[in-house]
């Protein structure tokens, strides 16, 4: 569904990928995008996004050359790219925030809203209250329902638990996995462990490049992983 083949990325002359290659299949269902602050995790998501363009290389989405689609296209494709911004409209409700995430699907909004409503109750007991009034987990949820009211074939979650207490990333986590029983997840995360645990396969990002590939268990057992990410 996705293939990025030796793609570099830059902001204005600074680059930050260098020759970055990923994949994700149909028989993938969590892939773990791993590694430090700062190591082009965010950057990698938003040039498949579209936000960015490549300096060299190629991204295959969905087997259309990337490069040639604008976000609105790509996300008409299937991938959808959930930021670590959020981007919710906090004046309107949440309710509102779900329709406005639904601007492919018009004809599906009620059905794939109470989808949403299923998977996070407490935004159904908030849909008349604004987004900005939430908390910080439950903008998150509600963040992450929105990508959902497109029925994606990828969703991309960039740094999920970011800013969140460990108990409610641990829920938010949890709802991840019940979404990718119908929905192929390509997860970022600085919180190694957990991102590890959830994911099949996983890529170690480090200062641009891909550091290593392998089994989400392989990678999580590794001598590397252990001794520099998870350490107490």
């Amino acid at each position: 569904m996705i293939r990025t083949n030796g793609i570099d990325v830059s902001y204005g002359e600074l680059q930050v990928l260098w020759d970055v290659s990923v994949e994700i299949t149909t028989d993938d269902r969590v892939v773990a995008l791993v590694g430090p602050n700062g190591a082009g995790k965010t950057t990698l998501l938003k040039t498949i996004s579209g936000l960015l363009s490549v300096d060299d290389g190629t991204i295959e989405l969905f087997g259309h050359d990337a490069s040639a689609l604008t976000p609105d296209e790509v996300v008409e494709l299937g991938f959808v790219h959930v930021s670590e911004e959020r981007n919710l409209f906090h004046e309107m409700t949440v309710e509102e925030n779900l329709e406005m995430g639904a601007y492919t699907k018009r004809e599906r909004i009620a059905e794939n809203r109470r989808e949403v409503y299923e998977l996070f109750p407490v935004l159904r007991e908030r849909s008349d209250q604004p987004a900005g009034t939430l908390s910080g987990g439950e903008q998150q949820m509600l963040a992450v329902g929105r990508g959902l009211m497109v029925e994606p074939e990828i969703l991309a979650l960039d740094e999920l638990s970011m800013g969140l207490a460990p108990q409610l990333a641990r829920r938010v986590f949890e709802k991840v996995k019940a979404i990718s029983e119908d929905t192929t997840i390509l997860l970022t995360e600085q919180h190694v462990h957990e991102a590890l645990e959830l994911a099949d396969r996983a890529y170690l990002l480090e200062n641009g490049r891909i550091a290593t590939q392998a089994p989400a268990d392989d990678l999580l057992e590794s001598d590397r992983i252990r001794e520099v990410y998870l350490r107490d």
